[in-house]
């Protein structure tokens, strides 16, 4: 596994191939999706243009207009495919239901939405804020996840099936963190500037929790499910409830890679 998660060679793209090779003669039906999809391209960032264009289309950005931008991102900033690589090697790690490598590439919208997002970032820090915005406005149309652009997220991160994701403006999700369904990272109120959470490395967050305001979430900490926290968390810390309490501390470095929502070391059952 090790050699997949080097993001300078192109073994990760030679894995999606085999298995899309072998699908097309396990279900035929499939074969003229599959053959556009990745089968045509020579690389990740060629299918990912392709795949990405063709679901967040609209009439005020069609497909064509859109790959046209999705290859210009890729192009320009080679650093988008070496995080989406990482992102895509996370997913199949950390998620039991997930059996190859391609199957988030095709099928998982919390990816797309992630990838979508890389996009609209590099938009956004070339001054091409307008563009960005649309692109933001699509993402939560078509997989419902409403990502600033202008908040910075790390690689190797995990949305779980991602419905009704928000991260806004001034976040900060560094690499490795594993995000579930439902979950806010906003702000408290009306204020401005700086005034989203901030999330360290290594990180789990639950389906449901709601974090507020400039905060920070310590490395390799987990917030439970549900849970609604408004201030600092310290590294390796458990936090659950409504306001969120520091309720144990994780019994391994990395709670994203782990995927254990359970609040061990903290006397519950």
């Amino acid at each position: 596994m090790d050699t997949l998660l080097n993001p300078c060679n192109e073994t990760l793209w030679q894995r999606l191939v085999d298995e899309i090779t072998v699908t097309v003669d396990d279900e035929p039906l499939l074969a003229g999706f599959l053959h556009a999809t990745i089968l045509n391209h020579g690389d990740l960032a060629s299918a990912l243009s392709y795949h990405l264009a063709n679901k967040l289309h609209s009439d005020i950005t069609p497909a064509l207009l859109l790959k046209e931008v999705f290859d210009t991102a890729f192009t320009d900033d080679p650093a988008i495919i070496d995080s989406l690589r990482c992102d895509i090697i996370a997913n199949f790690e950390r998620d039991s239901a997930c059996i190859n490598f391609s199957t988030p590439f095709l099928y998982y919208k919390g990816f797309h939405a992630l990838a979508a997002y890389r996009v609209a970032h590099w938009l956004w820090l070339h001054q091409r804020q307008s563009l960005a915005l649309v692109l933001q406005s699509r993402i939560s149309v078509v997989f419902g996840v409403d990502i600033n652009p202008a908040a910075v997220i790390g690689k190797a991160v995990m949305f779980d099936h991602a419905t009704a994701l928000v991260i806004g403006e001034t976040a900060v999700v560094e690499d490795c963190v594993s995000i579930m369904q439902s979950v806010t990272l906003g702000g408290t109120g009306k204020e401005t500037g700086d005034r989203h959470p901030k999330v360290r490395r290594g990180v789990l967050i639950g389906p449901g929790a709601t974090i507020l305001g400039n905060i920070e979430i310590g490395e390799g900490s987990k917030i439970a499910a549900a849970s609604v926290v408004l201030k600092d968390v310290p590294a390796h810390s458990i936090v659950a409830g409504v306001p969120g309490k520091v309720v144990g501390t994780t019994s391994n470095d990395d709670p994203a890679e782990k995927m254990d929502h359970g609040l061990e070391g903290c006397g519950a059952y």
